[in-house]
């Protein structure tokens, strides 16, 4: 048990006006804080833009929206299927071709 407790962490996140305690891997603590300041900034803007015309619920929902956006676009463009797809096809079609001249 002590040896699967070193990879973890507890660190305290700051997410807009909010401490989070959180356990974590170890590895992941630098994106953990990437990303609690990512969240803080994204809702700050929409905070700025917003606050009293919309409710913090809508603000933080708009905030998730715009991060998923982000997510779901960075997503697309690592997206290797269609290529993969290309070079097995070509792949086949030069196995075929050099099986076929021996």
């Amino acid at each position: 048990m002590p040896e699967q407790n070193k990879d973890r962490l507890h660190i305290r996140l700051h997410v807009y006006d909010e401490e989070i305690d959180v356990v974590i891997n170890r590895e992941d603590e630098e994106f953990y804080r990437l990303a609690a300041k990512l969240i803080t900034d994204r809702y700050n803007a929409y905070a700025k833009a917003y606050k009293g015309r919309k409710s913090d619920h809508l603000i933080a929902l708009m905030t998730l929206v715009d991060i998923a956006l982000m997510y779901q676009k960075e997503h697309s463009h690592n997206d290797t299927m269609p290529y993969d797809d290309v070079l097995a096809r070509l792949t086949a079609e030069m196995e075929d071709a050099l099986g076929e001249e021996h």
